[in-house]
């Protein structure tokens, strides 16, 4: 089993990253504020695994909430359907909730946890790689508005994260390849040597040997742990995880929510990013083309739908979370490994960037 820690001080809390860590719960169980729990789920993780944790809680008063799966229902409407729960079921302050599930269910989990009786406890057990390497660590919850991803929510840090490689074993392989591009990202902003890394051993990774699996999600949660424990509400460092996803979310907006998955639509946009760095003469061409072929091996899509337009992609950037004083900030890189936050790239250059991917003038 690999452990490490998420400094935040008082709020700091551990990452458990191992097979069946859900089968052991003498070392998560302290992690359970009171006697009420009540675990979040969806249609497709619950039949799975529901079972197995409600069995390691026998001591406490669980009830459960199987919200739809997807992309889509991450909306304030889905998330009406965990506070009506606990209403009705007479949680109190002294509640833990549970995420058992992807980023969707954990994001609208931790969301829910931060606004019921103004903040209770929870805890992450994530069953995607995706959500295992980003979206269960660092404290970021909430739901997508239809104009902007991610647009309501709350920073709310969980009691634990169980990373439990065994619920890889069933994620449908376009999955798998969503939360790779994560894992690749983490190389390309801030650690070099796990990008060599990577492309040394993609197809031990992309066949699930666990041992490499263990390693890619150990590497990928220490780098995310020392970026949030540095900028804990990304106010300037942390912003830095963003690579890609003022492009990524442009892309998932104007799709439809669900229809590019998360890693996906981040896939494309980073390798945006990087041709706008490139486009810069901020970064050596080389180090776009390890990408490319980084991410393809990783069977993720290297470039942005072909029915966006130049307008359509710069209006829905705008709506970004890191647009500043009207100015769009954007992830870039001076190197493998090394990302900066800049406002400097002209409006016109990125447009040109996105000619030449192939979005229509």
């Amino acid at each position: 089993m690999k452990n490490l820690e998420l400094d935040l001080g008082e709020r700091s809390y551990p990452i458990f990253i191992a097979r069946d860590v859900l089968g052991q719960p003498n070392l998560w169980a302290q992690y359970i504020a009171g006697r009420q729990v009540c675990i979040v789920t969806n249609s497709t993780v619950a039949p799975l695994y529901l079972a197995a944790l409600k069995a390691q809680l026998s001591d406490k008063s669980v009830c459960e909430v199987v919200l739809p799966d997807g992309e889509a229902h991450k909306n304030l409407a889905t998330l009406e359907q965990i506070f009506d729960t606990l209403l009705e079921k007479n949680h109190n302050r002294g509640t833990t909730l549970i995420a058992l599930g992807g980023g969707v269910v954990g994001d609208m989990c931790g969301f829910a946890a931060a606004c019921y009786q103004r903040g209770v406890q929870f805890i992450q057990i994530p069953s995607t790689l995706l959500s295992m390497v980003d979206s269960s660590v660092g404290g970021k919850t909430g739901v997508n508005h239809p104009l902007g991803k991610n647009m309501i929510g709350a920073f709310h840090q969980p009691n634990c994260v169980l990373a439990d490689l065994s619920l890889l074993d069933t994620l449908p392989e376009r999955e798998f390849s969503a939360g790779m591009a994560e894992v690749i990202k983490y190389g390309l902003i801030c650690d070099a040597p796990f990008f060599e890394w990577l492309e040394a051993n993609i197809a031990g990774l992309m066949r699930r040997d666990t041992d490499l699996l263990e390693e890619a999600v150990y590497r990928s949660c220490a780098n995310k742990a020392l970026v949030v424990a540095e900028d804990e509400r990304e106010g300037g460092r942390r912003a830095i995880l963003n690579l890609g996803h003022t492009f990524g979310h442009a892309i998932e907006t104007a799709e439809g929510y669900g229809n590019w998955l998360h890693g996906e639509a981040v896939s494309a946009g980073m390798v945006l990013a990087l041709s706008l760095s490139v486009e810069l003469e901020w970064l050596n061409s080389e180090i776009l083309t390890r990408a490319k072929s980084l991410l393809q091996q990783a069977g993720l899509p290297v470039a942005p739908p072909n029915n966006m337009d130049v307008d359509q992609f710069l209006q829905l950037m705008g709506r970004d979370k890191k647009v500043l004083d009207g100015r769009l900030r954007l992830v870039l890189l001076t190197g493998l490994g090394e990302a900066v936050v800049s406002s400097q790239a002209p409006e016109d250059v990125i447009a040109q960037v996105l000619r030449d991917a192939g979005v229509r003038a």
